[in-house]
């Protein structure tokens, strides 16, 4: 076999890398059989909802096993208020829900399957209010309802085992291709399908959870001006946004004004209202200053 037709077979690889890849991921969603709640969304879930679950309490009680809790009870008290009414319209009454805050500077939250949610304290100064935690919270109770986690377990092992058959297909090709046909898998399925997926996840959470905080009572107004404040807190350092997990704050600040008058509607049918609820006390629990700014998580498995 010619070099050159080695090299050409390599390139046409490459470019249909995208076309397989793409392809084998839609037909693993449509084989999984499942739609999100509230967008109709069709979800790649290869896992029972009970696996997943089980998974998350598990994941949950290692983290708090590890990790200190805050011992600033006017933070745990507004994070579980908050975590309660949000967990009461979200239609998920078997959920074991959980919500705790953890010692630490990290301007970060989580949510695992199975409604257990963790907030570090280095978030709650820029939530300002109790409807700027409902922001986060309402973002972390969507992630679980979502099943985002179960669905990122899902394209780990569709990723994982596309990985070992191209591995496979290109025993035969002289080495110097195989790298290449393997950096370009690489590359296609982390920027071309997991990060804008990933990034969907984030949207789709922003969005369900911008309707779940204004069903709990609480003013969806605060939603975009909490990422514009986060947004002027990274001082630009955060990465382009195709190379990240998120989309940039600047986009989903943008993305929930438009979604505004449909949740402002939610809102004002909501049996009770919050508005923006209690100021944040800071004493005692204010971000250390030269403290890492860490761009937020938000992650379920997912601000």
């Amino acid at each position: 076999m010619s070099k050159l037709f080695r090299r050409s077979s390599a390139r046409t690889v490459r470019r249909r890398l995208p076309f397989v890849l793409a392809s084998v991921l839609v037909l693993a969603a449509w084989l999984g059989c499942q739609s999100a709640p509230e967008t109709g969304r069709r979800q790649l879930l290869l896992l029972p909802e009970s696996q997943e679950i089980k998974m998350g309490q598990d994941a949950y009680s290692e983290i708090l096993a590890e990790e200190s809790l805050s011992t600033n009870q006017h933070y745990q008290e507004m994070v579980r208020r908050v975590g309660k009414r949000i967990a009461a319209v979200a239609g998920r009454d078997d959920y074991d829900w959980e919500f705790n805050v953890i010692a630490g500077d990290q301007m970060n939250a989580f949510a695992l399957p199975g409604g257990k949610v963790a907030f570090y304290e280095g978030i709650i100064p820029v939530c300002q209010s109790e409807a700027g935690i409902a922001v986060v919270m309402s973002h972390e109770v969507a992630h679980a309802l979502l099943r985002h986690g179960g669905e990122r377990v899902s394209q780990t092992a569709i990723n994982g085992g596309l990985q070992k058959a191209i591995e496979f297909g290109t025993n035969s090709q002289p080495e110097g291709d195989r790298k290449l046909i393997m950096g370009a898998y690489g590359a296609v399925s982390k920027y071309g399908v997991l990060l804008p997926y990933s990034r969907k996840h984030e949207s789709e959470a922003d969005l369900v959870g911008l309707k779940l905080m204004a069903r709990a009572g609480y003013n969806p107004e605060e939603a975009p001006r909490f990422w514009e404040r986060f947004a002027a807190m990274k001082d630009g350092n955060a990465p382009p946004e195709f190379m990240s997990t998120h989309p940039s704050d600047e986009r989903r600040a943008a993305d929930l004004r438009a979604m505004l008058p449909e949740a402002i509607e939610l809102y004002a049918r909501a049996p009770e209202r919050h508005g923006f609820g209690e100021p944040i006390r800071l004493v005692g629990g204010q971000r250390r200053a030269g403290a890492t700014l860490a761009p937020a998580d938000f992650e379920s498995s997912n601000p």
